[in-house]
């Protein structure tokens, strides 16, 4: 178990290692210190398979898929150093966040092999291959080309399933991701092909003995409620799932934010907070 009441395993973006990021990873590392952590996982993006699947933020900074694994060996160079400098002050689990489009797996293992992090995040931002949740407009498009929410809603649910199959991953992230722009998405959500699909996935993720990502990046959009929707993390509870708060961090401002309000709602849910520590499960 990690001892430390305060703690995310799903963040730590700077702008040193990802271009929607800011400041440095030493920065947001000395913000969790101040802040009373006595551990975090670092979890950055992991670079796509191909170069088709860049971000438009690196496109316009003139990144290649060729930098980014340049860029990628030289996060977990200073992941390193920042363990060693700051060993006594807090305990840093070194980990990423995957992405899953066409091929990420074998590049997933690929990393896991090449950099031996202590866990991973199993994310999904794709539908079809398309992000979704770079733009509200990029939302519009993937939504016109499925057909209907449902049809978004049950793509979705259903990569994350042979996500979290193939690569069972220790922390699934921001489980509900897809509501991002989905103004009904609680009602959304209870579509009887989308309820299925998410308790389905909550079955695997209990089967599997994996941790639920509770992400609080929304309340700092100023929406009413994180990742975790309040539907599913009751669903989670009731399955005795672990739930680990992520601050999914992109700044050094944002570095532990809202996290003890999240480890008091877990609280008086029943949830442990007792965090399970991050291992690496994923075949390589």
């Amino acid at each position: 178990m990690i001892k430390s009441r305060l703690i995310s395993l799903h963040g730590g973006h700077s702008g040193q290692f990802c271009c929607h990021a800011e400041d440095r990873l030493e920065d947001l590392v000395q913000a969790y210190i101040d802040k009373g952590f006595k551990a975090v996982g670092i979890s950055e993006h992991m670079p796509p398979p191909e170069e088709k699947f860049l971000y438009p933020d690196e496109i316009k900074n003139g990144l290649t898929l060729k930098d980014l694994e340049v860029r990628f060996a030289l996060y977990f160079k200073e992941l390193d150093r920042l363990q060693s400098i700051y060993k006594k002050e807090i305990r840093i689990f070194k980990g990423f966040e995957t992405e899953t489009v066409s091929g990420s797996a074998d590049r997933v293992r690929a990393f896991i092999r090449q950099f031996k992090p202590d866990y991973i995040v199993g994310s999904v931002h794709h539908v079809y291959d398309r992000c979704f949740d770079y733009s509200a407009q990029d939302y519009e498009q993937i939504l016109s080309q499925a057909g209907s929410v449902q049809d978004l809603y049950i793509a979705y649910f259903d990569a994350q399933y042979d996500m979290i199959l193939e690569l069972k991953p220790f922390v699934v992230g921001h489980f509900d991701l897809i509501r991002i722009f989905d103004p009904d998405f609680e009602e959304h959500m209870e579509l009887l092909p989308v309820r299925k699909r998410i308790q389905r996935n909550l079955a695997l993720v209990r089967k599997l003995g994996l941790v639920l990502d509770y992400n609080l990046r929304p309340l700092w959009r100023k929406e009413k409620a994180p990742y975790l929707a309040p539907v599913i993390l009751e669903q989670a509870k009731a399955l005795k799932i672990p739930v680990v708060p992520g601050d999914d961090a992109h700044s050094r401002e944002q570095a532990g934010m809202f996290v003890s309000r999240a480890v008091e709602t877990l609280e008086q849910m029943g949830f442990s907070t007792q965090w399970p520590r991050p291992i690496v499960l994923t075949n390589v």
